[in-house]
């Protein structure tokens, strides 16, 4: 299997340190989901993550929660409402969303608060090692004392300012001695919540709470660290400045996997614009296979825009797939599904080629209508459709999610009702 790997900016055999995979993901700040740029990326990873299963690899997947963040505290603020209900509110939602759509969920869903002891350790290992400082009650990491600090993104010092300003940043902030040093530890302001800490009462900056969660729960090395493309700067750059300083074992994450933005009447969706297409409004027109197939025609390093026709004819494949999967055949000649699974195998080999697999999967679900119509023995060909079609998270002639799906999900959605 290739995947590419956004650190060396190549496309890289994939090979796993053992049996077992570890991946984690990004996860949302939960002020106002699900969008179809969020349906994109957890789609991705859910195909990664079962094309890795069928392979006969154990998967291990961490996806957080952000519920302490700027935006968070902002959103709730403005809506009068507690940031501690507000967000497991919009979390309860994405974990409907996911529900819905037979997403795999993680085999762990931590939040940013549940690991406060942890990084304020963090923050204290960075201070012992050089690379931050404390000045006005915060502490910020000093890109400085990092000459490796760009090597995942990229860009210069010029091109990073503007971007990590749009994403967070305060250049202004009289206590940091560079405007692109980051928080890591932040003080406390009027109103908002806090913890105690070596510098006195604050909370953590955004940065350090993934690359927290991450290491605390798969360790020093993660084998892929998934994804939207827009936190490859400044946040995954940041997680690394926060990692490998303080580690004896590198790198941080051997396979950088990031998912293309989603595109809306030519303007990138994003809460910030008010464009976005939300997963549960469309859910009401279409069925979810055909939401997965829509997103899955789609491969995840290629920006799109948002397109009712393709989605209306992802609705028709979809109806196409369950009528294979429940035609009757007959005894004559078998329908050999060997060639199909060839083809299935090298494009998801060739850099989660989901377009391409698409394909193959429609071209095989009309071959056993035909072949089927002809009195042909079609069920060893339509087994092979329904777990190619699992890959995408399809269900076919099945109505609603996975067990697995449900119950894994509703396990998690305990912590946040």
């Amino acid at each position: 299997m290739n995947l590419y790997n956004t650190l060396s900016r190549k496309v890289e055999i994939f090979e796993s340190i053992g049996d077992e995979v570890n991946v984690y993901a990004c996860g949302i700040t939960p002020y106002d989901t699900t969008h179809l740029g969020h349906a994109f990326t957890y789609t991705c990873v859910d195909i990664l993550i079962r094309y890795l299963e069928l392979r006969g690899l154990t998967v291990r997947y961490v996806q957080n929660v952000t519920d302490i963040d700027d935006d968070i505290l902002r959103k709730a603020k403005e809506l009068g409402e507690n940031w501690l209900e507000l967000g497991n509110r919009w979390t309860a939602h994405f974990i409907r969303d996911m529900q819905s759509l037979n997403v795999r969920p993680p085999d762990h869903y931590p939040r940013a608060t549940d690991v406060i002891p942890e990084i304020v350790h963090g923050v204290e290992s960075l201070l012992n090692a050089g690379v931050a400082y404390e000045s006005g009650g915060s502490v910020y990491f000093d890109i400085s004392a990092w000459p490796e600090f760009g090597k995942l993104s990229a860009l210069s010092r010029e091109e990073m300012l503007p971007i990590a300003n749009e994403r967070g940043n305060k250049p202004d902030d009289p206590h940091k001695r560079n405007p692109l040093d980051f928080v890591l530890w932040q003080r406390r302001s009027s109103g908002e919540p806090a913890w105690d800490s070596p510098w006195g009462s604050g909370r953590p900056g955004w940065h350090i709470e993934c690359s927290t969660m991450s290491t605390q729960i798969l360790g020093p090395i993660i084998d892929v660290h998934c994804g939207g493309a827009d936190l490859c700067f400044p946040h995954h750059e940041c997680e690394i400045a926060q990692v490998e300083p303080i580690s004896e074992k590198k790198p941080f994450v051997r396979y950088w996997m990031h998912a293309a933005m989603v595109y809306h009447d030519g303007v990138k969706m994003s809460k910030s614009l008010g464009n976005l297409v939300m997963v549960r409004d469309l859910l009401k027109t279409y069925s979810p296979d055909a939401l997965r197939l829509y997103l899955s025609g789609h491969h995840y390093r290629q920006i799109w825009s948002h397109d009712e026709g393709e989605l209306i004819k992802a609705e028709e494949i979809a109806h196409t797939l369950q009528e294979a999967v429940t035609a009757g055949g007959g005894a004559g000649k078998l329908l050999d599904a060997n060639p199909a699974w060839a083809a299935f195998s090298a494009a998801l080999d060739n850099d989660l080629d989901t377009p391409e697999a698409q394909q193959v999967l429609f071209s095989l679900a009309q071959k056993i209508l035909e072949a089927a119509s002809l009195g042909r023995r079609v069920a060893g060909a339509q087994d092979a459709l329904r777990r190619m079609g699992q890959v995408f998270g399809l269900r076919m002639e099945e109505k609603g999610a996975e067990a697995r799906v449900i119950e894994n999900w509703n396990k998690i959605l305990i912590r946040f009702s």
